[in-house]
């Protein structure tokens, strides 16, 4: 059998499209890209700096709680607005007034929202991030975190600002093409990054990196979708998406989902931080760099088919949308594993031939053997969970509120309580058998939804 056609083959069962393939490069690039920002991050900066380095991320990950999940929630109303319109040329909606307008009054809101919250977010952070460090810092004033700090934070609000612009244009359909725009992106970031960090900017890469890429992706969009979007814009606005009776009986349900998220993926690091210092911090931060990076490739199944799901759903198409979805499940949960299976056995590598970076042993930055299988079996488990959540939340519904308010507790006090008598061993031990619980729940929730909705 000719290569070409074995690639052929390999594609098809994989179910890579367009979309698939840039929004897979992206996390596949990251994932790479984060191997080599682990490596330059190990010579360049000290097990101090890697505990900041990673903590950094962790709290700037508040902005959560200023989203609200409103950019999903965005692609999702404006696919279902979308559905009923037609495409004249690449800048051109022709439909009913009625859903154009709804379109209209979901951008002026969209970028309404999003100017005011960012400004707070920036407020925030900057607070949050100088009571933190300064009650916790115990390296003696060793690390100069404070100006790194500042710029990180506004670059965060510069790119909150500009998020509902991309979710947006996703929800128009333009999937394949803000993973072109999210890719070069990212290689701009990375090679900040890394760029950063081999001339000794330190923890400064963090925040000149998200302010120049948050300029950047301003730029390409305005570029791009300047006539696409000021058209949307100044559509007559007869009738408007309500945020009291439309968004928002839906947006409360998935921020509380979103604030419980943040407790329960981003709380690991403050609290090791805080409890056993920033070395042990830096060792879960990138483990869970390398882990996030395989869940961000694997999802992207999922995520470039939230569009297409919002659509059949509008259209009550729900043969067709639980065909997609099956197949969309089973080949990012084998891309999941193979990237799980990987990953362990390069660290296995890595220790068993000592290998080192300029000087330093990289096998000692990652977290030992038991919590770091601990902490790969729920980015396993997730790959489900997520998944099912996505497909519910495709018919503007929450259904998973509870369960997820209830894991975001038990893994806020798990990570509290384990981890103040526990360590690192406490924390992942809790954390794993908490998600083994969610899995049960949320497929129980997942079938049963489908048939009252159905």
């Amino acid at each position: 059998m000719k290569l070409t056609s074995i690639i052929t083959r390999i594609v098809s069962t994989l179910g890579i499209d367009k979309a698939i393939l840039f929004t897979s490069s992206n996390s596949l690039i990251g994932g790479v890209g984060n191997v080599i920002s682990i490596i330059l991050v190990v010579k360049c900066l000290s097990g101090f700096e890697q505990g900041f380095y990673y903590t950094f991320g962790s709290i700037v990950a508040i902005q959560v709680f200023f989203e609200l999940g409103l950019n999903g929630i965005i692609t999702q109303y404006v696919a279902h607005e979308a559905s009923n319109l037609k495409w004249e040329s690449r800048n051109i909606l022709l439909g009913d007034s009625k859903f154009k307008s709804r379109l209209s009054s979901l951008l002026h809101f969209s970028v309404k929202w999003y100017m005011f919250f960012a400004t707070i977010l920036l407020l925030i952070l900057i607070i949050v991030g100088f009571v933190f460090f300064n009650k916790y810092d115990s390296t003696n004033g060793i690390v100069s975190w404070e100006a790194p700090w500042i710029l990180l934070a506004i670059g965060t609000s510069i790119s909150l600002i500009i998020s509902p612009i991309v979710a947006f244009i996703q929800g128009l359909g333009k999937v394949k093409e803000i993973a072109q725009i999210q890719l070069i992106l990212q290689i701009f970031k990375l090679s900040i990054v890394w760029g950063g960090l081999i001339l000794g900017a330190s923890l400064y890469v963090l925040g000149i990196s998200s302010i120049l890429g948050a300029l950047l992706l301003m730029v390409i969009i305005i570029s791009k979708y300047r006539i696409l979007l000021i058209s949307i814009w100044r559509t007559q606005i007869i009738e408007k998406v309500s945020y009291r009776t439309e968004i928002f009986p839906y947006q409360w349900k998935i921020a509380l989902s979103w604030i419980s998220g943040y407790f329960i993926f981003q709380l690991f690091n403050p609290v090791l931080f805080a409890t056993e210092g920033a070395e042990v911090a830096g060792q879960m931060g990138m483990t869970l760099a390398a882990l996030n990076g395989i869940q961000s490739l694997s999802f992207a199944w999922m995520t470039t088919k939230i569009p297409l799901f919002s659509g059949l759903i509008a259209q009550r198409k729900f043969n067709v949308l639980d065909t997609v979805f099956n197949k969309t499940l089973k080949q990012s949960s084998i891309i999941n594993f193979c990237g799980l299976f990987f990953l362990i056995v390069l660290i296995y590598l890595i220790r068993n031939f000592e290998i080192k970076i300029a000087g330093k042993f990289l096998g000692n930055r990652f977290l030992n053997y038991l919590p770091m299988i601990l902490m790969m079996i729920p980015i396993f488990l997730n790959q489900f969970i997520s998944s099912w959540a996505t497909y519910l939340r495709c018919h503007k519904k929450e259904p998973f509120l509870v369960i997820s308010i209830v894991s975001g507790v038990l893994c806020a006090l798990s990570t509290l309580l384990l981890g103040k008598y526990f360590g690192v061993i406490g924390i992942t031990t809790g954390y794993c058998l908490i998600t083994l619980m969610t899995l049960f729940w949320a497929y129980y929730i997942y079938k049963n939804k489908k048939v009252e909705w159905h």
